[in-house]
């Protein structure tokens, strides 16, 4: 290790220590922001006025933080969560994907967007090059959508699906940088 990187591994742990974040060099995310963040990830739609209230400053105050906090890109939206099973979708999977070639991401990646079936894709390590979640009614229709879609992408060399049997956890990381 060089000394130079020496000095930067050493300036990022400091950083880390006194757990301040730091956007840009323009903006400094404090324990407002974070419990303004904290407050939103409980329900996005609380308006901004009892926000307020809560954490005692002026709704402006909390309007001009938002604000902020969006233009920085650390808010990129707000969204309902639905409950599937209710609306008819029983089975939610995660498959395990391996490609021909790494050069292969970016064109599986395109045709894997198109799936309205997929919730989710992660370009990973380990076992699989990437790591799919999708929502299906039910198990006719998951073994449809792999053999009629899924692997018919010929960039794809082997899949391999978990079914999910529960999800007994599903929440947002705590924030907490005090």
């Amino acid at each position: 290790m060089q000394d130079c990187d020496i000095v930067i591994v050493n300036f990022l742990l400091n950083r880390i220590i006194k757990r301040k974040l730091l956007v840009e060099d323009k903006y400094k995310i404090d324990s407002l922001d974070i419990k303004i963040l904290s407050i939103l990830q409980e329900n996005s739609r609380k308006p901004y006025q009892e926000i307020a209230r809560e954490l005692v400053v002026s709704g402006g105050t909390i309007h001009i933080r938002i604000k902020h906090l969006k233009e920085l890109g650390l808010i990129k939206g707000s969204r309902i969560v639905l409950d599937y099973t209710k609306l008819g979708f029983d089975v939610t999977a995660f498959i395990g994907i391996n490609l021909h070639n790494a050069g292969d991401y970016s064109l599986v990646l395109s045709k894997l967007e198109e799936m309205d079936e997929i919730t989710e894709v992660h370009y990973t390590t380990g076992s699989y090059s990437l790591f799919v979640k999708v929502v299906l009614r039910n198990t006719l229709d998951l073994k449809n959508f792999l053999v009629e879609k899924l692997q018919l992408i010929k960039e794809i060399q082997s899949t391999e699906t978990l079914i999910s049997l529960d999800e007994p956890v599903s929440r947002d990381i705590q924030l907490d940088f005090s």
